[in-house]
């Protein structure tokens, strides 16, 4: 790839990126899984994601009926090209979830760890996992820690 090309396909990755976190903050599970390959791997943390867009979606949709609004951003997204047509992604995440219940609003910082495809001409997500850092009054205790060298 040229240092144009890469640029272009870079950003293409991002726009993919935040427009997970839109579909995600305005609960469209079916866009978002139009982001995703039929074969797609997807770990929020242990014991919770799913295997396969189908799985996925149900997922989506059991998540979308439980929290009342939720604001993702995304920042310091780094793009590493495995060849023309993969890359591995990390990028920081800040996650705020307002809940159906009376409960204050849940906090979770963390990163994305993902495999993009490019199918048909467009960027996919293969893989997305989500390590937490901390969280603050989260439904979900910080499971799968990033870590930190010694």
């Amino acid at each position: 790839m040229t240092s144009v090309e890469r640029l272009i396909e870079q950003q293409a990755i991002e726009r993919m990126m935040y427009t997970y976190s839109f579909h995600l903050d305005m609960n469209h599970p079916e866009e978002l899984a139009a982001l995703f390959v039929d074969d797609c791997e997807v770990s929020y943390a242990p014991n919770f994601g799913a295997t396969g867009k189908d799985a996925y979606v149900k997922t989506l949709e059991g998540i979308g009926s439980y929290f009342r609004a939720t604001s993702h951003h995304n920042s310091n997204i780094v793009v590493d090209f495995v060849s023309p047509t993969e890359a591995n992604v990390r990028s920081v995440v800040l996650a705020i979830h307002r809940y159906m219940k009376e409960r204050p609003d849940g906090w979770l910082f963390g990163q994305y760890f993902d495999t993009v495809v490019k199918r048909d001409g467009a960027w996919k997500f293969k893989r997305r996992e989500l390590r937490t850092d901390l969280t603050t009054d989260y439904h979900v205790k910080a499971a799968n820690p990033i870590g930190r060298a010694a």
